[in-house]
């Protein structure tokens, strides 16, 4: 028997519609953007009904009824259902002032009205769904079916979400890889572009790691699932980004308070205008000039639609900017306590640094019968055999330094020692050695505290050449120029909070020109230290998302650099960097800066066109359709005003 179809997978399928009665090409073309498309019509019904009052008022009134059809039934349902549910909103109210209108003899600026309504709903929805693009053009690449391979090798089609673990999945090249597995075979380049915003294709071969959601460029792969698709990293991704749009902050949670509170004292006020007006100022009830159509055209213009949409809209688009440049957030929230942040303080390895060690010198310790060049040679020559960050460090600075390879004989490993050799010098051949100092003899004092070291030694007692090669982390590209940036740009104090001796901590801080640097600290002193520069003002804290978790909790805002697929750098920190790229600090500050500012220009202009028209409609400086106008133009004004936080510049 076959399984049922679950909705996404069947537009997935490519399967023809008559699968499902219900569904047809044509009725797909016209269910798209029907909001819109009804207040269009509407508004071709108000444009000819408007035509015809000052002709044909039998035709005005045919086209009349199409735009209260059209716009006002679905007011009007809704207007009901809030109701029922003893809810007094924006919607109830916009309803009201639009059928009072009708009862006061104004059926035009009321239809007016609704079709405005209905347009300026149209693009608030645009507005949330351009804002919201990140989460369903994730939603758009993810595969709803994969191929699998069964024992004998033959692939069948099965649902992603019926994959379980172990299962082996065919990828072909173009694909994008539909759950996080393990390579078992075959070698390809993929693009992780969808995830990270990093373009630069990424080698996979047997053994390694990836992430659904990378396109498989080059050629077929076959991957072991290590994750079933609730918990794929591209199913987290998507899962952050929807938390991340559902948290909102303090401002927008009290607006929406507000709204319903609001709603309610309109509607009151606006009977209390219609009513004693006449009683207190020499003004007909009827009419123009009357109290009921000066309170009507109060309660249009008085109503929040701009002031309650001028929040969520701006951090919707801030937040979707973030994401498509591989930027996750934790909401909007998030973005209001980095702009609140006077210090950021970074971990050290892993963060500041790559983790990757590098040749800081060589240095002779003994005579000069042999050069540094022979040494690093000698060195790359011995280690060319063994995997070991110290070996890569060398063979690496070796390649960087052009040095020739010497032939070796009698390689021996010495299992928690290091490698011995005989090399074939030109001066004959001499016995070498590289690893630990302490088996060389090499004292403590020597060796600078904390440094990672190894020792070369060269020939034979009682001429033998001993070299010490220091190693240090090796510094993120451009890291000196974003530190200075974020300190005269963005007038942040940087600390360096870091596990690591002080030796390393301050080697590295004086390179970067960071002056508070914190070395030898357990988890506990960084919670410490997080608490005490906190009292200065609000703290970021940037760490690897692994070993620096409880910081990251502890700080107003934790930036993670967990690479895709950590869960500890997801659930620790507020603000996750999928492609590890700190250069990204700096245009992540200003948008927090630029969202506020978008926040406070939405809210000053729906505070201003609220008080401006009220205080005309009362006085009767505006007619009902100037009220309509300006309050629906405030509403398009303030969500056009939001999306410009949509770029990423």
């Amino acid at each position: 028997m076959s399984q049922p179809y679950l909705f996404d997978e069947f537009f997935a399928s490519g399967l023809e519609e008559s699968v499902s009665p219900f569904l047809t090409a044509s009725s797909r073309k016209w269910g798209r953007n029907l909001g819109l498309r009804g207040a269009g019509c509407a508004a071709f019904f108000l444009i000819a009904a408007f035509g015809f009052s000052f002709v044909n008022l039998p035709l005005c009134y045919i086209f009349l009824s199409g735009v209260y059809f059209l716009s006002g039934v679905p007011a009007l349902v809704a207007a009901f259902d809030d109701l029922k549910n003893l809810e007094i909103n924006i919607d109830v109210l916009m309803t009201l002032a639009a059928f009072l209108a009708v009862a006061i003899g104004s059926g035009l600026e009321g239809a007016l009205l609704l079709v405005l309504f209905e347009l300026s709903h149209s693009m608030e929805d645009a507005v949330s769904k351009k804002a919201r693009s990140a989460i369903h053009n994730l939603n758009h690449l993810a595969p709803k079916f994969a191929h699998v391979r069964a024992e004998d090798g033959t692939l069948y089609r099965k649902s992603v979400r019926e994959i379980g673990l172990g299962m082996h999945v065919f990828v072909k090249n173009g694909e994008i890889v539909p759950l996080d597995g393990t390579v078992i075979e075959g070698s390809s380049s993929v693009n992780l572009v969808h995830l990270t915003g990093e373009s630069m294709p990424i080698a996979k071969q047997t053994g390694d790691t990836i992430a659904a959601g990378a396109r498989n460029l080059e050629s077929a792969l076959l991957i072991e699932v290590t994750r079933v698709s609730a918990d794929s990293t591209l199913t987290r991704i998507i899962q952050l980004i929807t938390q991340a749009q559902e948290a909102k902050p303090k401002l927008q949670r009290w607006l929406d308070k507000f709204g319903k509170r609001y709603a309610t004292s309109i509607i009151s006020l606006t009977f209390v205008f219609a009513l004693g007006l006449p009683l207190l100022f020499s003004m007909p009830y009827f009419g123009k000039e009357g109290s009921v159509y000066r309170a009507l055209a109060f309660l249009i213009a008085a109503s929040p639609c701009a002031l309650i949409i001028a929040t969520p809209t701006a951090y919707l688009s801030a937040i979707s900017a973030c994401a498509r440049k591989g930027i996750l957030l934790k909401g909007g929230i998030t973005l209001d306590a980095l702009a609140s942040c006077k210090t950021i303080a970074f971990d050290k390895t892993g963060t500041l640094t790559t983790g990757d060690l590098t040749i800081s010198s060589i240095d002779a310790l003994t005579n000069e019968t042999f050069s540094p060049e022979l040494a690093l040679a000698i060195a790359a020559s011995l280690e060319r055999h063994v995997v070991h960050p110290i070996a890569t460090a060398i063979c690496q600075f070796a390649e960087e330094k052009k040095s020739p390879v010497i032939a070796l004989e009698q390689i021996k490993a010495i299992a928690g020692s290091g490698i011995e050799a005989l090399a074939l010098l030109d001066t004959g051949p001499a016995p070498v050695f590289i690893g630990l100092p302490q088996v060389l003899g090499i004292k403590p004092q020597e060796t600078a505290g904390g440094q990672v070291l190894a020792a070369l030694s060269i020939g034979h007692e009682p001429n033998k050449a001993l070299f010490l090669f220091r190693f240090a982390d090796k510094i993120r590209p451009d890291m000196s120029a974003l530190l200075q940036d974020i300190r005269q740009v963005h007038g942040l104090d940087t600390v360096m909070l870091t596990g690591d001796n002080a030796h390393n901590a301050y080697a590295v801080g004086r390179i970067l020109g960071l002056s508070q640097i914190y070395a030898d600290l357990r988890p506990q002193d960084k919670l410490d230290q997080i608490v005490k520069l906190s009292e200065k003002g609000g703290l970021a804290m940037v760490g690897d998302g692994v070993n620096d978790a409880p910081a990251l909790a502890r700080a107003t805002v934790g930036i993670s650099m967990g690479r895709i697929g950590s869960a500890t750098a997801v659930d620790a920190s507020d603000v996750v960097l999928l492609n590890d790229d700190l250069q990204s600090l700096g245009w992540l500050l200003n948008k927090s800066h630029q969202t506020l500012r978008i926040v406070k220009q939405n809210l000053t202009l729906a505070l201003t066109v609220i008080a401006g028209a009220t205080i005309a409609a009362l006085l009767g400086w505006i007619p009902l359709w100037l009220a309509v106008v300006l309050h629906e133009g405030g509403t398009v004004v303030v969500g056009i005003n939001s999306l410009r936080l949509f770029k990423n510049s």
